[in-house]
């Protein structure tokens, strides 16, 4: 779509108002909204100012101005706002000298295509998620200084049987029993496929949705692949359309990735491939019917794992995902059909068109523009260094005596930990100037002191039933 085009739409659909939509540097999409007569051709050129400093990680104060400028092809009709409003994407920009800024998610993305082109390894990068996430009726939470707590509603939940829901029918769902039960047990139907309906409805193709493993709800709608830019503007919306129709039924959506203490979090798992011409490059002779390309991509995700944790599962809360037990991918292995590994090769189909990457350790809180391209730029440094990931793991790690399991290197155990190895491990990132030193640099230092350090310093409410008595 070109800015003719948007303009023209815009008069076809009788359109008021025109969204301003950008991706922050944790993850957050923002926007703002202008009249349709301050939006024209031009603004696909001029943009819009905006104050850079008030937005998390990003500027200081006194050097704060900042551009965004759409990007006409990213332009769709907002199903939610009751006027008639046009959303469309930005790209963030130097206002003094224009340039594409640094710390801008989307502006990363980008770079990463280009830099795929550049090294002649192929000319598309495929990414297809599966995000994980949970439904909720009511959730309340706090944190002060002399007081915390959480506590989630469930209509499914299993400890919620004895609510008195006037009158409880009592079809509730047990532990770890949530994988594909038919209603009334599960009881976001019709939510959930109203999720998938508007995602297709926006442009945006589908694969499937379902009810997953935990109890409380959770959920997975699969997008259908994408090239890997396309896949992060789509990810912005996945998020953003299933919190408000979650909302028209009175309903919370959360992508945090382990909200319930003793069953199944949430996690995202990832699928790429690598394409040229058409072609793609990850089906040949090897094993599970991979190339030679595809293990050594396996490779430099295994070898920069711990860093890579730091962006692909960016909170503190994932680590508590990340623990054995629960399907959690914590295991640096690759297998075909094992789920216990880190890194899976689907079997679905035998079509090489269908040969990928699955990589299983993401969770959805992360930033998706910034998590797929570190992931390309891992794969890209297995082929480029011919990283060999060893043998495949073709049996259930979980099952493995403890001292074989002692000897497998396994996924960062805290946020810390992965900061800490993203700090000595991130040269594979900087090539192509996709991930710039500033960028590490400031990630780190903003993890550590707005995740890390208050949630390290402040008492757990677990520690009063432990230790209050000591």
């Amino acid at each position: 779509m070109t800015p003719k085009d948007v303009i023209a739409m815009i008069k076809e659909n009788n359109i008021k108002v025109v969204d301003i939509r950008y991706m922050d540097f944790i993850g957050t999409w923002q926007h703002f909204s202008v009249p349709i007569c301050e939006f024209g051709e031009t603004a696909f050129e001029d943009g819009f100012g905006f104050d850079g400093s008030s937005m998390r990680a990003w500027q200081n104060i006194d050097n704060s101005d900042m551009l965004v400028i759409p990007e006409a092809g990213t332009a769709k009709i907002d199903p939610f706002f009751k006027v008639p409003t046009l959303a469309i994407i930005g790209n963030i920009h130097n206002p003094i000298t224009m340039e594409a800024y640094s710390r801008d998610p989307r502006g990363i993305a980008k770079k990463v295509e280009q830099y795929f082109k550049s090294t002649g390894l192929g000319d598309t990068i495929y990414v297809g998620p599966e995000p994980e996430f949970f439904i909720f009726s009511n959730i309340r939470y706090s944190s002060e200084p002399n007081a915390s707590f959480f506590e989630i509603d469930s209509d499914e939940a299993h400890w919620n049987s004895g609510a008195d829901e006037m009158p409880n029918l009592g079809y509730k769902i047990r532990p770890k029993q949530g994988y594909f039960p038919l209603p009334p047990n599960d009881k976001y139907q019709d939510m959930r496929t109203e999720m998938m309906l508007t995602l297709e409805d926006l442009g945006i193709a589908m694969e499937c949705q379902h009810h997953e493993v935990g109890a409380a709800g959770q959920s997975e709608i699969d997008l259908r692949f994408d090239s890997l830019l396309n896949m992060g503007d789509s990810l912005a919306w996945f998020k953003y359309v299933l919190k408000n129709v979650a909302a028209k039924y009175n309903h919370t959506v959360t992508f945090m990735p382990k909200p319930l203490y003793g069953d199944n979090g949430t996690g995202m798992h990832t699928h790429m491939s690598f394409w040229k011409d058409g072609v793609p490059l990850f089906a040949g002779n090897k094993y599970a019917g991979m190339s030679q390309d595809a293990l050594y991509a396996i490779g430099g995700i295994m070898k920069h794992c711990k860093a890579l944790c730091a962006i692909t599962n960016p909170t503190t809360n994932s680590y508590k995902r990340l623990v054995p037990g629960f399907e959690a991918p914590i295991n640096l292995a690759y297998s075909s059909r094992n789920r216990s590994a880190a890194i899976r090769l689907p079997m679905y189909s035998g079509s090489p068109k269908a040969k990928r990457i699955e990589f299983r350790t993401p969770d959805p809180s992360c930033n998706g523009y910034m998590a797929f391209a570190a992931i390309a730029m891992a794969m890209i440094d297995g082929i480029q260094n011919k990283i060999d990931p060893g043998d495949p793991m073709d049996k259930n790690i979980y099952d493995l005596p403890p001292e074989e399991l002692a000897e497998m290197e396994s996924a960062p155990g805290s946020l810390e930990e992965a900061l800490n190895a993203l700090k000595e491990d991130h040269d594979f990132l900087l090539k192509g100037d996709v991930f710039t030193k500033d960028v590490i640099d400031y990630w780190i230092d903003y993890k550590m002191e707005n995740d890390v350090k208050p949630v390290r310093s402040r008492p757990h409410p677990h520690e009063f039933y432990l230790y209050y008595d000591i």
